[in-house]
């Protein structure tokens, strides 16, 4: 009776999994960017059937090891970077990881805060902020898509050449702004049409939608962020500790 049959749920996902076994061991010896053989002599070479080898790669593209490209195969995917939740910029943290941080502005506008963003900058609708989007960078691979409001009477010549390849943070304290605390929140969203075709993704892959109020030590708002981190490409990373007795 504790035999199981071949159209037992049970064998078929032991099967899938002994097969995403395999596949690991065989990217082992790949790189990133690197093609897994035709799926048709994958499976022969595995002697699996396709559907099941399909499902095996299927839980290896939910783990972000392996990526589909329309029309073109299954690829190695590119290592995720940690993202520790401290209050650190794009900038400081892909430096810590060895990566080369760089940023390209896509736009920059000054204008009238409007009702959502004044709440958020604790300003009236009619004052002024800029509003600067910028696609993130690092080691040349497009990371996040940032799109920054700012008071402009915080940095009132601020123009769009100060924020190309820096650090925002490094350009506030330069000029004696010091960002003391914020607060973040942090929800997974996909991709937009336009989304992905500036990060150079697929559309609506996972990704991660980062919005940050920053402040001063007095209490002043400087920055309202909303980041959106490919979820292909990042993961969290928490430090826990204990609570105090």
């Amino acid at each position: 009776m504790g035999m199981r049959t071949v159209g037992d749920p049970g064998a078929v996902e032991t099967k899938r999994r002994a097969v995403r076994r395999e596949l690991l061991a065989m990217m082992e010896g790949l790189e990133p960017g690197e093609a897994l053989p035709p799926e048709r002599r994958l499976a022969g070479t595995l002697g699996v059937s396709r559907p099941t080898l399909r499902a095996a790669i299927d839980l290896l593209v939910a783990d972000g090891l392996l990526e589909r490209r329309h029309g073109s195969g299954t690829y190695v995917a590119e290592p995720r970077i940690a993202v520790p939740l401290t209050m650190t910029s794009f900038t400081e943290d892909m430096i810590r990881r060895g990566m080369k941080p760089d940023g390209r502005v896509l736009s920059f506008r000054a204008g009238p805060a409007g009702a959502k963003i004044g709440r958020r900058l604790s300003l009236s609708p009619v004052e002024e902020v800029f509003t600067i989007r910028r696609l993130r960078l690092a080691d040349g691979a497009p990371m996040a898509i940032e799109t920054l409001y700012m008071p402009k009477d915080l940095l009132p010549e601020l123009c769009r050449d100060d924020l190309e390849g820096r650090s925002f943070y490094d350009l506030l304290r330069e000029n004696g702004v010091v960002v003391a605390a914020g607060r973040e929140t942090i929800e997974p969203t996909v991709t937009t049409t336009e989304e992905a075709e500036v990060l150079g993704v697929p559309v609506h892959v996972p990704a991660f939608l980062f919005e940050r109020v920053a402040h001063t030590e007095e209490g002043r708002p400087v920055e309202y962020v909303r980041s959106l981190y490919r979820g292909d490409r990042y993961r969290l990373e928490l430090d826990l500790r204990p609570p105090p007795h």
